[in-house]
């Protein structure tokens, strides 16, 4: 049975997440010829203030971010 896990830093949509688990399963069943009732995708949202690279949260990154550009 294969077992897909992917940590994440929170803040997708519901349906992202489901879009992603989606891709993924597909993505096993088709190279590895796995039943579609044996595969598993677990998917672990973390808190952006609890996610460091470089001694930097993904929250602090995202402060450090311009806002996006939204056409008038």
């Amino acid at each position: 049975m294969p077992l897909v896990e992917v940590t994440l830093g929170a803040g997708r949509t519901p349906e992202q997440v489901r879009a992603l688990m989606h891709e993924l399963h597909e993505a096993v069943a088709r190279t590895v010829g796995a039943r579609s009732d044996h595969i598993r995708v677990v998917v672990r949202e973390v808190p952006r203030e609890h996610w460091a690279t470089g001694d930097v949260t993904l929250s602090e990154m995202d402060a450090r971010q311009p806002p996006p550009h939204r056409p008038d």
